[in-house]
């Protein structure tokens, strides 16, 4: 892993122009190279012995080279003394004008003065190292800046706050006391042993762990999202259907078939639920056209990495061979019928079209806008396999969590069958103890190197 005694410095702020680009220097030498870059302002001042600047307080004044004396920025910084911030170690930001240039400059003269570049997730990793938060805690900061709807926040939100360790804590300091209980049966006699009733014990941490897992795949979804590809033969308003469900025009949109020659990626908010439309070159049954056979290709590609798959038929044609060829690509994978071109046709005859899958069917007029409303729903709909969505907010949302709190369950499923058996108690406490395991890798109590550095790894470098 990574050395605590090093000080490391890296740009919290994405690269671009900007109003701000923020530095962030975290470690012991963090007061130094702020006394050293940083000339104050007016009533302030710097000695040669300690950063006297207020703590918690934004400073005006400029990043100046020590070796050329050159004013790089004017800025502001604030100095915060550990323990009281995020890593609990010494730690400074330096706000400077947004841009490519100024924020690099100052993060160069920050390395020329002792600092190390930070690596990805270091921040939030030295977090977890001094207790400040724990893993489940740490992968919230992740998720809360990969967001992609209000929900999503939400639901990271309250990792952050502790919802999920608190709970996941209780039920593991529950088992560890009976883990505990049953270990000391094994050194002594029966009848020195305390009465305890095992089972209810177990009883309990199950039905804890099962209310956990049961918003689980809720949570994962506003987490993730899903992937729609809209596929259909060309000419059928796949384009149409992305521009009318984004509310703009996106995609090119002519009367000449074949337009769209390759995929198209936009992401959408359906309530809550990150949903990325993938808008597909239109299949046909032959091609001679090297270019449209590529966009096929890439078509079908598009639709084996869906979870969801939007088969858009002309309501105003009968069925092509080409349709029936597409339906048999799509094969079990969930799927909406979008009976399009509904406004060139009456009511009750686009119906025929829908047995070509088994799979719910909604008419719709890409060019009015007839039925999107029914279309965005039945979408929602298949992401939650039919369920009715519920209002409160999920506490997991991470599939390593459900993972862990799933194997947690089965050993726990396990000890209990074992203690109603009358199993011996080394045996029970086997699954007690691999239980205790697995919850401790939600919030890092058993966490090995390898999964923080995974982990860690998929956060920028800054954060």
């Amino acid at each position: 892993m990574v050395s605590l005694d090093d000080t490391i410095a890296a740009i919290s702020t994405p690269i671009g122009e900007g109003g701000i680009g923020i530095v962030r220097i975290s470690g012991p030498q963090a007061p130094f190279i702020l006394r050293h870059l940083f000339s104050p302002g007016a009533l302030q001042s710097l000695d040669a012995g300690a950063c006297n600047l207020e703590p918690y307080h934004l400073h005006y004044g400029h990043i100046t080279d020590p070796a050329t004396h050159e004013v790089v920025d004017e800025v502001l910084a604030v100095h915060m003394p550990s323990p009281r911030t995020y890593t609990r170690q010494d730690l400074v930001e330096i706000d400077t004008h947004g841009g490519i240039v100024a924020v690099r400059r100052v993060l160069a003269l920050c390395l020329e003065c002792g600092a190390r570049l930070a690596e990805p997730g270091e921040f939030t990793l030295r977090a977890f190292l001094s207790g400040r938060v724990d893993l489940a805690q740490a992968e919230a900061v992740l998720d809360l800046v990969q967001a992609k709807t209000d929900r999503a926040l939400q639901t990271a939100v309250g990792q952050l706050a502790g919802r999920l360790s608190e709970r996941v804590r209780s039920v593991r300091a529950l088992l560890l006391d009976l883990l505990a209980h049953v270990e000391t049966g094994l050194d002594l006699l029966a009848d020195e042993i305390p009465d305890r009733d095992v089972a209810a014990d177990l009883d309990q941490a199950a039905e804890a762990l099962q209310d956990l897992l049961a918003s689980a795949d809720r949570g994962i979804i506003y987490r993730q999202g899903i992937r729609v590809a809209i596929v259909g033969r060309p000419n059928v308003g796949k384009s149409s259907l992305l521009n009318c469900l984004l509310r703009t025009s996106r995609a090119i949109v002519t009367d000449i078939p074949g337009t769209t020659r390759d995929t198209l990626e936009e992401t959408l908010n359906l309530d809550g639920v990150p949903v990325v439309l993938v808008d597909t070159a239109g299949i046909a049954a032959a091609t001679d056209d090297p270019i449209e056979r590529l966009g096929i290709e890439r078509s079908r590609q598009a639709l084996d990495q869906a979870d969801l798959a939007v088969l858009v038929l002309d309501a105003s044609e009968p069925l092509t061979g080409a349709d029936r060829t597409i339906a048999g690509l799509i094969g079990g994978k969930p799927a909406i019928v979008a009976l399009n071109k509904a406004d060139l046709v009456r009511p009750g005859e686009d119906r025929r079209l829908a047995s070509i899958l088994v799979a719910p069917a909604v008419s719709i007029s890409a060019l009015t806008g007839q039925g999107i409303v029914d279309l965005e729903q039945a979408i929602v709909e298949a992401a939650f396999s039919g369920q009715v969505t519920a209002s409160d907010v999920p506490v997991v949302s991470n599939p390593r969590h459900k993972e862990r709190l799933s194997r947690a369950l089965e050993h726990v499923r396990a000890a209990l069958t074992a203690a109603r058996a009358g199993v011996t108690s080394d045996l029970v406490a086997i699954d007690l103890s691999a239980a205790v395991d697995a919850l401790g890798q939600v919030t890092g109590q058993t966490a090995s190197d390898d999964l923080l550095e995974n982990i860690f790894s998929r956060f920028c470098i800054g954060k």
